[in-house]
């Protein structure tokens, strides 16, 4: 009985850090999935060396050496994830061709619940949404492995110098070379407006901007949904690798290869720290909804700037606790299907 709720302890102590950790590997490795596993893959290793563990640091930074020697295990075959806009140039539309890549290729998308624990600090939990939005994400991909840890302890878990060192195996001025590299790469290849945000919460001109959007997507109106897109709005599709910028073209894409997706049904998500939904377009051979994607949208200054689908519903969906089919009567299954 003794063991048995020793083991129970230990288990629900390690679950309080899943979050946390999720988060961080997440952020390394730039893929749901294999930041889940992971965590528990480090969960397990921390079962099996719990014996070693002596108690000369907290139980939390023991989690995030196991975790971050995990993490750098899986980044050494250099894989890189990245959006559609980091591997091609923009497609006009006249040109556009739905060209798929392997899952492997793409940033992937992530439930907020999976991976923003929530602190009693504001400002912490600002910077923590920042730090899983796309943009962001996709920047700390372009670093060298130990670098993105670096800085990812550094900047957005505000761990000392000291503590990363130790952390890492090295030293202070070691570490503190690596964040000064990291930083200046990230500078370097800064975005155009990529110093905007989303207010948290959102505020009420935000909440209208998406209101308008999804009356103007449900109704497939064009000119409404023109009205909300920033001139340089971008629009991805991935897995294929196809993107689109402007206006014009995302909605002459809307009306041409992707007109089946008239009269879709939107259920809001949280998505990368943003705003998003899950997309789910009319099943005409059975009638009701299929799920198509999960958008995640980025705005700037009242408009969208950021429309990005992420199109695989067999693996998103479920991730996000989302139904695989809607009945065509909506409203109470669509209220049914919101988290949290």
């Amino acid at each position: 009985m003794t063991n048995g709720t020793a083991t129970t302890d230990l288990d629900a102590t390690l679950e309080r850090y899943r979050v946390e950790l999720t988060g961080y590997c997440y952020r390394m490795l730039g893929s749901s999935f294999e930041a889940e596993d992971a965590v528990q893959d480090t969960m397990i290793r921390a079962w099996r060396s719990l014996d070693k563990f002596e108690g000369r640091s907290s139980l939390r930074s023991w989690l995030y050496r196991i975790a971050t020697n995990v993490c750098l295990d899986m980044l050494s075959a250099g894989n890189k994830r990245a959006r559609p806009m980091d591997l091609t140039e923009s497609t006009p539309l006249a040109q556009a061709a739905l060209s798929p890549r392997p899952d492997h290729t793409w940033l992937e998308p992530m439930p907020d619940d999976r991976v923003l624990p929530i602190p009693a600090d504001p400002a912490e939990a600002a910077v923590a949404k920042e730090s899983v939005r796309l943009a962001f994400m996709a920047a700390l991909q372009r670093l060298p492995a130990r670098q993105r840890a670096v800085l990812i302890l550094r900047e957005v878990l505000a761990w000392k110098a000291s503590e990363v060192a130790e952390l890492l195996d090295t030293s202070v001025a070691s570490v503190n070379s690596a964040l000064q590299r990291a930083r200046a790469t990230l500078a370097e290849r800064r975005e155009p407006g990529a110093d905007a945000s989303v207010s948290d919460p959102l505020d009420e001109d935000q909440k209208k901007l998406l209101d308008r959007y999804v009356a103007a997507f449900e109704g497939y109106d064009m000119s409404a949904l023109t009205a909300l897109l920033h001139e340089d709005a971008v629009m991805t599709m991935p897995p294929f690798d196809l993107w689109l910028t402007g206006a014009d073209d995302i909605t002459g894409f809307m009306t041409t290869l992707g007109a089946a997706c008239a009269h879709s049904k939107l259920v809001p998500v949280e998505v990368n720290g943003l705003p998003g939904f899950a997309q789910y377009k009319p099943d005409p051979d059975n009638g009701g909804y299929t799920p198509w994607a999960v958008q995640a949208l980025e705005i700037s200054d009242g408009r969208i700037t950021g429309f990005h689908c992420f199109l695989d519903t067999q693996r998103w969906f479920p991730l996000f606790g989302l139904p695989l089919r809607l009945e065509a009567e909506t409203d109470e299954v669509e209220q049914g299907a919101q988290r949290g």
